[in-house]
């Protein structure tokens, strides 16, 4: 069976949804507001895990080479427990990502959790062994580790680039739409505040009536391509239907995760009582 045939597998594998519904039970506990919007990493504009991950990977790995030299046994232990204490602050990000996404991608992320469980569980057994003087043991497990990990780390690599978890969903719209102005028909026939979808071609927008005016922003949310349309316009927010990722109206800003990156904003104007819209590109 190829790599790719086992990614695949994952894909479908059903008896994987219980322990991800799981996980989606215990990141539901993470408190909404600051502390899960940085956890997602939307201070940082990207998803915070992988930038976690660093640590643990790092530590673990260079303890591997480490114990090939000699005399680096207690510099090794300590690089293991950095990676240990790490670990911790690196899981529950991905956790909280990984609870906003689809089946599919849970199902690989499940995969990708057990792998790194696995190998944080012979990091930590290799620890214990180095402080016990077998140093022998203490390396053979951190070895085992380095390989648990490793697999975890090429199923996060499938999550991210195959899956596009974490990843800006309307980037393409940058190169797509050009700087001319497109009607979007009567600004009269549009009800007040409530979300609605146009296109412009084969780009969906979402847009909403104010007074005087009206909000157009990519109809596709940044995170999973939720309809915008469909959701909550309160507050000059928008709200996504699919994982509650919010939006302001002025200008795409996040303001609630998991999306971390900001939805992209169209310029309005009305002439004649036609509503007019263009792809306002970032500063």
């Amino acid at each position: 069976m190829g790599i790719t045939a086992i990614t695949t597998r994952l894909e479908r594998t059903r008896s994987l949804d219980r322990p991800a519904a799981l996980l989606q039970a215990l990141s539901g506990r993470v408190p909404e507001g600051r502390v899960r919007d940085t956890l997602h990493g939307v201070p940082l504009g990207h998803p915070l895990h992988p930038v976690l991950v660093q640590v643990p990977v790092g530590t673990w790995a260079s303890a591997s080479v480490l114990d090939f030299v000699p005399r680096t046994g207690p510099a090794s232990a300590a690089l293991i427990a950095v990676g240990l204490g790490a670990a911790v602050p690196a899981a529950a990000a991905g956790a909280v990502d990984l609870a906003a996404t689809g089946k599919e991608q849970q199902r690989v992320g499940v995969a990708h959790m057990v792998c790194n469980s696995i190998g944080l569980g012979l990091y930590t057994a290799s620890l214990l062994a180095r402080l016990r003087r077998r140093p022998v043991r203490g390396r053979l497990l951190a070895l085992a580790g380095l390989a648990a990990v490793g697999a975890g780390g090429f199923l996060g690599g499938h999550l991210a680039y195959r899956q596009a978890t974490g990843a800006d969903r309307t980037a393409s719209l940058r190169a797509a739409l050009d700087d001319r102005w497109h009607s979007l028909g009567r600004l009269a026939d549009l009800p007040e505040g409530k979300p609605v979808e146009h296109l412009i071609g084969e780009t969906a927008l979402v847009v909403v009536r104010r007074s005087g005016g009206a909000d157009v922003l990519a109809g596709r949310c940044a995170h999973l391509s939720g309809p915008l349309w469909e959701g909550a316009a309160d507050d000059g927010c928008v709200t996504c239907p699919w994982h509650g990722s919010t939006f302001r109206l002025a200008d795409g800003a996040v303001v609630r995760g998991p999306a971390t990156a900001p939805q992209p904003v169209f310029e309005t104007r009305v002439d004649g009582g036609e509503l007019l819209a263009r792809f306002r590109p970032a500063p």
